[in-house]
């Protein structure tokens, strides 16, 4: 499941087969440490594109077939050619975290998902293709549950987000509930940020049921992360309805009780799918 700092990357899990471990842990410390240069720390702005830049440079080497590098991109450049790992999801990525130093808003819901499309949507991609699973069904499914795990986390994280001085919100939607970018939280905008949410959590939740069906796809360990992935990201999405979209003094967060729940509606999810198709209703 999703950990802390980098989300959307399951490093952690008692899932992940221990062959493939050491590859996930080399693309994690990849990510998260690009992540860290683009948020983490008082560096200037000049000095994190820099340093992003620097790591585009060791990704050009690898793709050159250059040896000499740096701990952290040796270990990437033995996994890359191990499995012939596509280099394109890694400058995606690091597309996303530059975008992150110099964009703070979005315009448009198109914005948005472009951004989750280089910022979420390559994790998916290179653990498709560790389990050589990358076909083009496969990717495209796995494109709808990571830009809808990244939709969810925008909305959970709100106030996270709003004291970084940033807004991952459309403001075109803002703009449309008469919210005010400066004043989410104003009391007397509330009627009308529960409105604008309840948008915004029903066009995650369909989001991600249209990529559900590759958990039931895939087989094994893979399948079953993929089911709690899943599962995991519509409870949020509940939480979120059930504190009345009040994200702000109640940031949803699953307790083990709420984890036992996840498991137990994965386990059950192909049966749900089997008698309720996606039409928009919680597996």
């Amino acid at each position: 499941m999703p950990v802390e700092h980098y989300e959307n990357f399951p490093v952690a899990s008692i899932l992940l087969p221990k062959k493939l471990r050491p590859a996930v842990e080399a693309i994690y410390a990849f990510a998260r440490s690009a992540d860290d240069i683009a948020d983490e720390g008082d560096a200037t702005p000049e000095q994190r594109l820099a340093d992003l830049s620097a790591y585009e440079a060791a990704l050009d080497r690898i793709a050159q077939g250059a040896t000499g590098h740096s701990p952290l991109f040796e270990r990437l450049a033995v996994v890359v050619r191990q499995y012939d790992l596509p280099l394109k999801p890694m400058y995606a990525l690091l597309s996303a975290f530059k975008q992150d130093v110099t964009v703070h808003r979005y315009a448009t819901y198109a914005d948005l998902l472009d951004y989750c499309a280089r910022s979420a949507n390559p994790v998916g991609h290179l653990m498709l293709h560790l389990y050589g699973q990358a076909t083009a069904d496969n990717l495209r499914d796995s494109d709808a549950i990571c830009s809808a795990l990244q939709l969810i986390n925008f909305l959970q994280d709100v106030a996270i987000d709003l004291h970084k001085e940033r807004i991952y919100l459309p403001l075109e939607d803002l703009n449309r509930y008469a919210i005010l970018p400066g004043a989410l939280d104003a009391p007397d905008s509330r009627p009308r940020w529960r409105a604008m949410m309840k948008f915004e959590v029903t066009r995650a939740r369909a989001l991600m049921l249209s990529g559900a069906p590759l958990a039931l796809r895939m087989k094994g360990r893979i399948g079953f992360e993929l089911r709690m992935v899943v599962q995991g990201g519509l409870k949020i999405l509940d939480e979120i309805e059930r504190v009345q979209y009040d994200v702000f003094r109640h940031r949803p967060k699953l307790d083990r009780r709420d984890w036992i729940n996840v498991f137990w509606s994965a386990v059950r999810m192909k049966q749900r799918m089997k008698s309720a198709p996606l039409q928009g209703a919680t597996l």
